[in-house]
Order: structure tokens, then C-alpha cells, then sequence
């Protein structure tokens, strides 16, 4: 092992600032030449800072998520905050169902509260969404949200958010990145115990009035309210928060819309940090919907839902002859769209300077549909902090727009301004609204999309994702990301590249001739190939798992809906094959 390594584990195990019981765990591990493998993952690095905060295992060691990372990460934000805000600070905390959730918010506020920072803190587990919200309402200078979203059950983390209630972006996070990596002696972080700061008044709860107005802000959102009060018993839901934050709002909105047949899977309904019914807590997994399918097909219910624990991410399912029909991201994000469009344009309300926003992996579907309708398309990297950050730079420009709806492909979605973070429950009543919609028309989804499709042309997207775990996977990806990058193909399987945009040095260069132009989003380690065909691949490594993705995102415009369909399914399979060859070579 190496000798830094060592030295920082040593550390660890010998400084009284941390308890006891820890410093004994890196101490035994030290001694038994077994958990060297073990030490060398918690040591080799300081925990980072990914896509918008902290994310990582729970456990003792420096790169893992424990109470001293979660103390140093609130104190670096702290600092920025003295530094950048003047008087009478706020920050609104956070909390999910994870294994040390509510220990680790209640670490944070003990953080802010001894730098003289007031805290409004949630006291029960709740969604990011009303976070993001509180944040904005409150009018506080960050939020912070103690959660790993969709992670497995032995990780948790860290989301910070800035004072417009969007997750950090430049400059902001790389200051307290830079204020994280300078505090190097822990005693120099400001603490108080959570119940002193709470009776001293440093610390409160969150007041109910600010959670009734997110539910207003979901009324306000609906597109037919009267056919939702009036059919709404017509459609029968099922609906699982997978043991996590929703279980408590989810049930509220439906009563609230009309919606009287929601069901909830109860063997999931209440928190659990295990998630002991579900592999993984995630609704992008039609494997976490297992238990939605089967009390929809008990119930023959319409449509059935899944919610991360953080409740940002939403799932859907619905039934054809019995069985499921599982839908994915760009699949639903579409469905949203249209329906929104269509809803505004029957009651000719559809705004002046109309703002969609979507990101570059998410499909172009969304772009057709837009201008269909007059709106202004725009395209972020990955993640809903760059949509939060374009609306924040609209506002700053005085650049005129009405928001209409943004998403991205791994099931986040926004069907108002208000927070600025993808939100799990607007999305859930968008989506009982509009299938409620399509029934009364006589449609299931199925024939909802393949109506678009007739409309637009079909599109077809796909998600490749391959895990590379630890340090040795890490080293993984970066060969495969030089790869692509240093080596890159001329052709895929017969199609050929004609456009090449490597958001990592912020260029676009065009293959035929040579010639290239500055890309204006932010540098990011993302690749993007355009084929002559129009098609697309795009190539990114995670922020917040051990994991590169690969996005195929594909258009068939030859024959019948259904040959087309299979055109497209095809080209995406010759795509993965290649990748998957690549990857293994390497």
C-alpha cells in the first residue's frame, strides 16, 4: 500500500478529533493485513466533490460519506456564503430515508448554526423538490439536501444548493470546492450540538406554510382541472415511493387533483434505509416496479409509478393484455411535452417567448415538438443544475421567456419554474393528468406515442451504462473517454462520423472539411459523435457512480411505424456492440 495512503489512515486512527469507536475501526484495519485492500479505497483520495456535492459509501476513512466529511463540506459552504452574502443569512436543510440521513442534516445544521447562519430545517424525511422550493420561498442563500438519490443502500450525500434553489454551478462550486480542500485541520470547523442551536433559536423548523404553497405551486401547474376533479376517480393508480420521501406528499397531491383510486404499494410506502424489497431504489429499473405491477394487475389499474428516495426521479408503468409496459425517460418526457403543448393550444394560451429546455442526451423528439409550437429550444449538459443555471441567466440578462417544461433522459422532469431541480412529484401529477387524458379519449400510452410519432417521425433512444468500480475502474473509463477522444473512429458499423464535439475543450469540429467552432456550454468530459445519418452518440462517465454512460439516440424515417421501429432498434444494437467490443479491449 502506498505510503500516503497509509499515513492518512494512521491519521485517522490517531487523531482525537474523531470518536473512539472510529478511530479503533481504522486502527484494527491496520493491524490485519486483510482490510489493506479496504484502507487503500478510503484513503486513496479525499472524498470529491461531483455533480453538485458529495456522494459516496457511509464509513469511516476520508473518501467515504461520514459525519466529519459532512461537517468539513458544510463549513467550506459556509465559508462561501460569509463571504459572498452580507447579513441576516439562511440555509434550508434536508433530509432523506437513508442509512445516517437525519444525523447528517443535523451534523450540517450544528455547522451552519456556529458560524451564525440561521437554519430552517425539514423535521421529517422530504423530496428535493420542496428543498429547492423552500430554498426560493424562504428566500434563504443555500440548501442542502442529505441524500444518494437512486444510489444502493450503503451510500449517501451531499447536495448543495445555491440561493436561486438550483444545485451549485461556476463559479460557486468550484469556491467551495477549493474552501473544502483547504480546511486540513478539523478543529478548525465551527460546531454546535443540533438541541443547544435549537433552543438558542439558530436553528427552527420549517414552517408549514411553505410546504402548502409547494402544493399550490402543483395546483397551479395542472392543465385541466376541471376534468381532473370531475374523471379523476376514473383512473385507478398504483403507486410505490420505494421506502422513500414521497410517501407522505404523493397521497396528498392525488387526494388534492381528484385523483380517489390512488393505491399505494404498502410493503413500500413507509421508509426503509435497506430498501429491503427492491435491489435498487431506482424507477429507471423496471425491476424496482416489480411490486407496482403486480397490485396494478391485481387492481387492473391504469397506470402505476415508482419514486426514487429523494423523490426527483419518476418511473412509469402501465399494462397492455396484463402485462407491463414500462416506459422510458425520453419516452415519458415526450408524453409531458405534448400533452402540455396541446392543453395550452386548445385554450390558445400558449405564451410569447415559450422556453423548453432539454440535455444534449435527451431526445430530439422534444426539439420537433417545440418548434411545432413556436417555443425557443435549448440544450445544457446533463444534469438540472445547467437548466436552473440557464433560467438564472435569462433572469439576469432581462431575456424574456415563459417556461414551459424541461427534463432530461434518466427520468427527471419539470413542469414549472418554482424549484429549480427535477421534481418527482410535479412530474407524478403531470402524468396521472394526462393519462387521465388519454383514457377519456379512448388511448392507452402506447397509441399516445405512436400518435406522436405519426405526427413527428419516430425516434428511438437508448442508455448503455457500464460500472467500473474503485480506483482500478476509474482507470478504466479514463482509457476508454482517451480513447474515443485521441482514437476516434471514422465510422460505426457502416456510418459514418461527420461532426465531432468534445465539451471538454468546449470545441465542435466538423470532420468533412476540417472547420470547427467553440461550443458555448460549460467544459465538461463529454464526447458527442454526429453521424451522416443524422443519428447521435454521446459518451459520458458519471459524476455520481463508478459508471460511463453511452446515449444512442437514433431517427428512422423509412416505411411503416413499424418497420421504422425496428430500423431504429437495430441500428442501436449494431452501435452497443461496437461500444461493448471497445470497451472490453481495453
Amino acid at each position: 500500500m502506498q505510503d500516503h495512503i497509509l499515513n492518512k489512515a494512521r491519521e485517522w486512527a490517531s487523531n482525537l478529533y474523531f470518536d473512539k469507536n472510529d478511530r479503533e475501526e481504522i486502527a484494527r484495519m491496520l493491524e490485519d493485513k486483510n482490510y489493506h485492500a479496504e484502507l487503500q479505497e478510503r484513503f486513496y483520495q479525499d472524498l470529491e466533490f461531483g455533480t453538485g456535492g458529495l456522494r459516496n459509501i457511509i464509513g469511516v476513512g476520508s473518501n467515504r460519506m461520514n459525519k466529519y466529511n459532512i461537517r468539513r463540506a458544510s463549513q467550506a459552504v459556509a465559508n462561501i456564503m460569509l463571504k459572498t452574502f452580507k447579513q441576516d443569512l439562511k440555509v434550508c436543510l434536508s433530509y432523506d430515508c437513508r442509512h445516517y440521513s437525519q444525523e447528517f442534516a443535523k451534523e450540517a445544521a450544528g455547522v451552519f448554526a456556529a458560524n451564525g447562519i440561521k437554519v430552517y430545517i425539514y423535521s421529517t424525511l422530504t423530496p428535493v423538490p420542496m428543498l429547492s422550493y423552500s430554498v426560493r420561498k424562504l428566500g434563504a442563500h443555500a440548501g442542502i439536501m442529505v441524500t444518494a438519490s437512486h444510489n444502493p443502500k450503503n451510500y449517501n450525500g451531499f447536495k448543495v444548493y445555491w440561493a436561486d434553489g438550483c444545485q451549485v454551478v461556476p463559479p460557486v462550486d468550484n469556491e467551495i470546492i477549493e474552501s473544502y480542500y483547504a480546511i486540513v485541520d478539523w478543529n478548525t470547523i465551527k460546531y454546535q450540538n443540533f438541541d443547544f442551536a435549537l433552543n438558542r433559536g439558530l436553528i427552527h423548523w420549517m414552517p408549514q406554510e411553505v410546504i402548502e404553497a409547494y402544493y399550490q405551486v402543483i395546483d397551479g401547474q395542472t392543465k385541466r382541472k376541471d376534468l381532473c376533479r370531475a374523471r379523476g376517480a376514473e383512473l385507478k393508480v398504483v403507486f410505490s415511493p420505494l421506502h422513500g420521501t414521497a410517501f407522505w406528499p404523493a397521497k396528498e397531491i392525488a387526494k388534492r387533483m381528484g385523483f380517489t383510486q390512488f393505491h399505494m404499494v404498502e410493503s413500500q410506502s413507509m421508509p426503509d434505509a435497506n430498501f429491503s424489497t427492491v435491489k435498487s431504489p431506482n424507477p429507471e429499473n423496471p425491476e424496482a416496479l416489480a411490486r407496482v405491477v403486480e397490485m396494478m394487475q391485481t387492481l387492473k389499474a391504469d397506470i402505476g409509478f415508482g419514486t426514487d428516495p429523494d423523490s426527483d426521479r419518476l418511473g412509469v408503468v402501465y399494462l397492455e393484455n396484463n402485462q407491463p409496459v414500462y416506459l422510458n425517460g425520453n419516452q415519458i418526457a415526450v408524453l409531458m411535452l405534448d400533452y402540455i403543448f396541446k392543453a395550452l393550444d386548445e385554450n390558445k394560451k400558449i405564451p410569447a417567448h415559450a422556453l423548453v429546455i432539454k440535455s444534449i442526451v435527451t431526445s430530439e423528439l422534444q426539439t420537433a415538438i417545440a418548434k411545432k409550437y413556436g417555443a425557443r429550444m435549448e440544450q445544457t449538459l446533463t444534469g438540472f443544475k445547467w437548466m436552473g443555471a440557464l433560467m438564472a441567466e435569462y433572469e439576469r440578462n432581462g431575456t424574456p421567456y415563459n417556461f414551459i417544461f424541461a427534463s432530461e433522459e434518466s427520468f427527471g422532469y419539470m413542469g414549472h419554474n418554482q424549484c429549480r431541480d427535477k421534481d418527482g412529484l410535479s412530474a407524478l401529477a403531470l402524468m396521472m393528468e394526462l393519462t387521465l387524458y388519454h383514457k377519456t379519449q379512448g388511448r392507452n400510452l402506447t397509441q399516445a406515442l405512436d400518435q406522436i410519432y405519426t405526427e413527428y417521425g419516430f425516434y428511438q433512444e437508448s442508455l448503455l451504462s457500464l460500472d467500473y468500480l474503485g480506483m482500478e475502474g476509474s482507470e478504466k473509463i479514463k482509457r476508454i473517454m482517451t480513447f474515443f477522444r485521441t482514437q476516434r473512429p471514422t465510422q460505426i458499423e457502416g456510418s459514418e462520423i461527420v461532426q465531432v464535439e468534445d465539451y471538454s475543450t468546449a470545441t465542435k469540429q466538423f470532420v468533412r472539411d476540417g472547420k470547427s467552432e467553440v461550443l458555448t456550454t460549460p467544459k465538461s468530459n463529454v464526447l458527442g459523435f454526429t453521424f451522416g445519418n443524422g443519428n447521435k452518440l454521446y459518451l459520458r462517465p458519471s459524476g455520481t457512480e463508478p459508471k460511463i454512460k453511452f446515449y444512442t439516440m437514433v431517427k428512422s424515417d423509412v416505411g411503416s411505424l413499424q418497420e421504422r421501429k425496428q430500423v431504429a432498434t437495430q441500428t442501436i444494437h449494431k452501435i452497443e456492440q461496437y461500444i461493448q467490443k471497445i470497451a472490453n479491449e481495453l
